[in-house]
């Protein structure tokens, strides 16, 4: 089997699931059980998993593979991790503003001013939202929010996303944003003298 040319990962197989081969999958797919209508899947190693059954259980799928056939077998595929082709997956069933994630993967991150802040290097979601992660020459990778406020536009053919950087904490706020404090002041002490100094 040749390497894919642009793989995207689709799951991760996890732990055996009974006795006759099954294993439970974690599928990155909106809908789990259809995993198996982008065709076969492939390893990082060039084997290809040919999905039989698939069925759905709490947080996983559990898939029957062509070829695997009992718990051994099943147990020595736990870790892996399978993949599609890039052109496997429909494009035209996406919204305008409907992006695949591994799309956006090495556009370049720049605000309004042409400014570089490094490019996609994944997506991530950790629970509270969508990251992409940001990644540029002499920079260490930074995480910023994948939203509307902080991701201005996506041009994919032009290879880039438009960002506000202080919406997605790539800049500070200069400090004049400050909140004034009760005495009416921005910033600095409060004009009170400590107890005991001479007035």
């Amino acid at each position: 089997m040749a390497k894919l040319e642009n793989p995207v990962l689709m799951a991760t197989i996890g732990a055996a699931q009974g006795l006759r081969g099954e294993v439970r999958v974690r599928a990155f797919t909106a809908d789990p059980l259809a995993l198996g209508d982008y065709g076969n899947l492939h390893s990082a190693d060039g084997r290809v998993f040919e999905i039989l059954e698939i069925r759905e259980a709490k947080n996983v799928v559990i898939v029957r593979f062509r070829g695997v056939n009992d718990r051994n077998a099943a147990e020595a595929l736990n870790g892996l991790e399978l993949f599609i082709d890039r052109d496997n997956l429909p494009d035209e069933e996406l919204d305008e503003d409907e992006f695949f994630y591994a799309d956006l993967e090495g556009l370049e991150a720049v605000d309004a001013e042409g400014n570089s802040y490094g490019q996609v290097s994944g997506v991530f979601d950790f629970g509270a939202g969508d990251l992409l992660e940001l990644k540029g020459p002499g920079r260490r990778p930074t995480l910023i929010p994948f939203s509307e406020a902080a991701v201005l536009e996506i041009d994919l053919d032009a290879g880039r996303i438009l960002v506000d950087p202080v919406a997605a904490g790539l800049v500070e706020t200069p400090d004049e944003d400050a909140p004034p404090e009760p005495n009416g002041k921005t910033g600095g002490k409060s004009g009170r003298k400590p107890k005991g100094e001479a007035e």
